[in-house]
């Protein structure tokens, strides 16, 4: 597939200095990139690179006034924001032929949409709805009464439980489970009894989940995903969980129970939320982090528990002097000893 940068502007917002009329057929980095192919540069430096080998180039308006090339440009306000753009143009869709396969097992009560491709081994239980456009790549499962928005995308192997509801455009990633049972046991006499996980899941709008994620259903009620959120592989949403908008969720988190997540909050790799908790909104946690308290909006935190974060540097930084000053207090114990053994002796 080729388009001219023309063509391209269809898709983004910037002008064109140069040869509208250049066809690409693909994108690359500065390092990598081939002459037929689209590349973004946000300084002097990586745009020499890129001007050597690249079809065209993004920049910005700032360096489009400091260089001199016959290179074609495309100049917008976000390079790297339009490049991500253009390269969704060119991105290999495996799972998009239309039609369903006769390997399929559907169920005669689920209402399809429009435009479907459904592959093999795909099977959609009882009351499922499948919006128009969607996309169910080979062994996806799909529960009773299940509800996929238009234009969603389930890549082989996703299962996604009785009752759990995803929105428009939503794309889940391969071997991902929605609304797998909660952990929910109570002690009686001499055992634990399990207590029913009797809710469900909702996933809103363009939120994106990376592969061999859980989200748990809700004990009672629903474990939510808000608008726009970008989860990645690895990570797991325990019962009544709830997830604002536009939030990132980096690769190796856990959330437990009936945690609160604000909108735009970021919790960066290997961290952890217990349950029960509120965090506010533009929140950050720091990798390697665990929120054990109630945070309030537009914090910072890292560490275990984790607090501000340049409390917690100043920590880190006092943590490495410990051994000499381990030194200095043994020495000062020696002094101490020695005075009170001198004292002793005069007393």
């Amino acid at each position: 597939m080729k388009k001219t940068l023309k063509e391209m502007l269809k898709f983004i917002d910037g002008e064109i200095q140069g040869d509208a009329e250049t066809e690409i057929s693909g994108v690359g980095g500065v390092e990598n990139v081939k002459s037929n192919e689209i590349t973004f540069a946000q300084n002097k430096e990586f745009f020499k690179l890129a001007e050597a080998k690249a079809g065209a180039i993004i920049v910005d308006n700032d360096l489009a006034e400091r260089i001199e090339t016959s290179k074609p440009l495309l100049i917008v306000d976000n390079p790297r924001f339009s490049f991500a753009q253009i390269a969704s143009l060119f991105v290999f869709k495996p799972y998009h032929s239309q039609g369903i396969s006769k390997k399929a097992y559907i169920d005669d009560s689920v209402k399809l949409g429009k435009n479907l491709s459904i592959h093999p081994n795909v099977v959609i239980e009882a009351g499922a709805e499948i919006g128009d456009n969607v996309v169910l790549g080979p062994g996806v499962y799909i529960g009773h009464n299940v509800k996929i928005g238009e234009d969603s995308i389930l890549h082989p192997n996703v299962v996604v439980e009785y009752d759990s509801k995803l929105g428009k455009r939503v794309e889940v990633h391969p071997s991902t489970t929605i609304g797998c049972e909660g952990y929910g046991f109570e002690m009686g006499k001499d055992a634990y009894i399990k207590v029913p996980q009797m809710g469900n899941v909702i996933i809103q709008d363009d939120v994106e989940i990376g592969a061999n994620v859980t989200i748990d259903r809700a004990a009672t009620g629903s474990t939510i995903i808000g608008k726009g959120t970008k989860i990645d592989n690895l990570v797991h949403i325990a019962h009544n969980v709830e997830v604002g908008r536009n939030c990132l969720i980096i690769a190796q988190v856990g959330i437990a129970g009936s945690a609160k997540i604000g909108n735009k909050v970021t919790i960066a790799g290997k961290s952890g939320v217990v349950g029960h908790i509120t965090v506010g909104d533009n929140t950050t946690l720091a990798a390697n982090s665990v929120i054990t308290n109630n945070v309030s909006a537009n914090s910072f935190v890292s560490g275990y528990p984790a607090h501000d974060h340049r409390m917690e540097r100043r920590i880190k930084a006092s943590r490495k002097k410990l051994p000499d000053l381990v030194k200095k207090v043994r020495k000062l114990e020696k002094k101490v000893e020695l005075l009170e053994s001198k004292l002793n002796k005069e007393g």
